[in-house]
């Protein structure tokens, strides 16, 4: 069973890392698409696969997670067929946002599914595990798409499929069926009444939307612009009007209960944070190899690997750590090697490509970092929800650090904007200093989380119902 949710984590993570390989190479294709637009073909999926993620979740706690997984892996892989057959870049974007839908339904569901089946004692090594997969296969996103790449760009969609077929078809014959259950009539008209917040999803996803579309456009539109206002006006009244829908709604967006709990409020803040400096990173070496030091894809997908391939490693070194002094230093220390990693780039890229001393270290760090913050978060939040809750409080983590990476990239953006010639060392070691600033606030607000159990009698709601899987799940990691 581990095989097969995994294929569905590693499909997922894979086509982030490929799909920023493969940027410049679609640019290219469609005429010299500038970088505002193409930064949608990253962002439209970020941001639909963000706010999907916690409906997604809550509906595969209803509807069963076995169903749910299998649903979402097919309409990834029927999307991903879809976006390497776009003939431009709008069309390409809006397959990438069906492709999100599909991602964002299985991913919490393969959670929930690996969680089940996981005894209290291993639920935080299988969140760890969980989140290994994510960083192989970050690992082999560039070199894979690098590869790709240089037959043609179509090739890093396609790859997606042969994986979901063979995966939906071994999890139709293999994956556990739910227990039949005996449902009372009234008990089905409440499952009925907490179905998903369809229109809460829709206000996030468009918030989110606006606020990145205004960050975008900045330049272009001037930052005193009514255009700009507008965008950024437009998303904090929707994000309001979330919030306010949220606390009403039987079954939102984000539960509110959920956020009353420190641990999880703090992670999933930390998250968002380093969620920025992280999406913002995986663009800018990209663009930095490929347009200023004029390597082809394959080459920059080597280049880049090395930071990945830390990720599982330092992952599984960090869990006895985490367990002695808690997962906040852990991701603290993280935040700091990253930052330090772009504070080395800051220090020493130049124009003439040299990448063991100018980019290797820089890489190094900063893959350490991913490694040592990412898995201690995710499994610092989700192991402070109950056992019923795990699909959902999975789905608002990676939903964080989504939200994270949209905005990341969209301030990436701004901050870049249209380099050229000699131009483009000052503004990319602009662009390194404000990772490092981002990175190093993230670990800052890692170092307020507090054990769980202690958390649990600072803020008394709902502690006899969950104190025990929450110290089950702290002792254990």
């Amino acid at each position: 069973m581990f095989a097969i949710v995994t294929a569905g984590i590693a499909v997922v993570n894979l086509d982030l890392f490929i799909v920023n390989v493969a940027i410049p190479s679609i640019g290219r294709s469609f005429g010299g698409a500038d970088l505002a637009n193409l930064s949608w073909v990253l962002n439209a999926y970020a941001i639909v696969f963000a706010a999907l993620l916690v409906p997604a979740g809550r509906a595969a706690d209803l509807i069963g997670r076995r169903s749910a997984f299998l649903a979402g892996m097919v309409i990834f892989g029927v999307a991903s067929a879809a976006c390497a057959a776009a003939p431009d870049v709008w069309v390409l974007v809006a397959a990438r946002v069906v492709q999100a839908a599909g991602g964002a339904l299985l991913m919490p569901a393969s959670l929930g599914l690996l969680l089940a089946a996981a005894p209290a004692e291993r639920r935080v090594a299988t969140i760890r595990a969980w989140t290994s997969v994510g960083g192989a296969a970050a690992a082999l996103g560039p070199v894979l798409g690098g590869a790709l790449v240089a037959a043609s760009w179509h090739w890093v969609f396609l790859v997606n499929v042969p994986v979901v077929v063979v995966a939906v078809v071994a999890g139709i014959r293999i994956l556990p069926k739910p227990a039949a259950k005996s449902v009372a009539a009234g008990t089905r008209q409440e499952e009925a009444e907490a179905l998903p917040d369809a229109i809460g999803a829709g206000l996030f996803t468009v918030a989110v939307g606006a606020l990145a579309l205004g960050l975008v456009k900045a330049d272009d539109w001037g930052w005193t612009s009514p255009a700009l206002f507008g965008s950024l006006g437009a998303a904090a009244v929707l994000l309001v009007w979330f919030a306010r829908r949220s606390a009403r709604h039987p079954a939102p967006v984000i539960e509110p209960h959920l956020l009353r709990r420190p641990v999880f409020a703090t992670a999933t803040a930390a998250n968002v944070v380093f969620g920025m400096s992280f999406g913002a990173m995986l663009l800018l070496v990209t663009l930095w190899c490929q347009d200023v030091w004029g390597w082809s894809a394959l080459r920059t997908g080597l280049g880049v690997a090395p930071g990945p391939l830390l990720v599982p490693f330092w992952s599984i070194a960090a869990a006895p750590i985490a367990r002695r002094i808690g997962p906040g230093p852990v991701a603290a220390v993280g935040c700091a090697a990253y930052a330090a990693g772009c504070v080395f780039w800051r220090l020493n890229l130049a124009i003439t490509p040299d990448y063991v001393t100018r980019m290797l270290p820089g890489m190094l760090l900063t893959g350490t970092g991913v490694g040592l913050t990412l898995p201690s978060l995710v499994s610092a939040a989700v192991s402070a929800v109950p056992p019923e809750r795990f699909a959902t409080g999975s789905g608002i983590v990676t939903m964080a650090r989504q939200v994270g990476i949209v905005l990341g990239v969209a301030i990436l953006v701004t901050v870049l904007g249209h380099p050229s010639g000699g131009a483009a060392l000052g503004v990319f070691q602009h662009a390194t200093v404000v990772l490092a600033a981002t990175a190093f606030a993230a670990g800052l607000v890692a170092l307020l989380l507090v054990p769980a159990g202690r958390s649990a009698r600072a803020h008394p709601t709902g502690a006899t119902a969950t104190a025990a899987p929450d110290n089950a799940a702290s002792s254990a990691g």
